[in-house]
């Protein structure tokens, strides 16, 4: 197999937060992976019962969650420590936020059911895929952004306040305030007027 990381101290992880090349065997990233894994489990089986257990668990398992954000379960992340959801967010069931680069979302933002928001790029070329290489780019959602059912937002994607996606879009470049965006790829059909917003 090629070296690639010759002359690179890091461990695959110092590698992956650095937002470069790395392989995710590291044990430190297995760790983390398992842990949210186990959170996530728990946060679903708590809220059928207890609120409040709930609550903490989901506030153990995201990196900074906001005063009155709420995520409906099933929730899927890779790590959970790299999300921010901003204050007064509501996510509906099934978000899946492959968190190997930071995820950012905004205030009193709307997610509806199955979104995806998806860190991880791969290599083009053939053989570092099959090396397993890997690498991500960060997601942020502006303040006020709602997401309709079944987005998908791709690596390095930002989106600008008060915008809106429509339900199944495919986003796969930025997308500046106040508009509305829908198709695949998302594509902006018109701005927001300030009495829609």
């Amino acid at each position: 197999m090629i070296d690639y990381f010759a002359g690179d101290d890091r461990t695959n992880r110092e590698r992956m937060l650095a937002g470069d090349l790395y392989v995710a065997d590291d044990p430190d990233l297995e760790n983390a992976a398992h842990r949210a894994v186990r959170l996530a489990a728990e946060y679903q089986a708590a809220f059928a019962t207890d609120a409040a257990a709930a609550g903490l668990i989901l506030d153990d398992l995201i990196g900074d969650l906001g005063e009155g954000a709420f995520i409906k379960p099933p929730l899927f992340v890779d790590y959970g420590s790299h999300i921010t959801v901003g204050a007064g967010t509501f996510i509906n069931y099934n978000l899946t936020a492959l968190d190997v680069a930071t995820i950012t979302i905004g205030k009193d933002c709307q997610l509806g059911p199955n979104v995806q928001l998806l860190t991880p790029t791969h290599p083009l070329a053939a053989q570092p895929r099959r090396d397993k290489l890997e690498a991500a780019l960060p997601i942020v959602l502006g303040d006020n952004v709602w997401l309709g059912g079944g987005v998908i937002v791709l690596p390095g994607v930002s989106i600008g306040d008060n915008s809106v996606i429509g339900a199944g879009s495919v986003v796969t470049r930025d997308v500046p305030a106040n508009v509305i965006a829908v198709g695949n790829p998302a594509r902006v059909i018109r701005a927001l007027p300030d009495d829609d917003r």
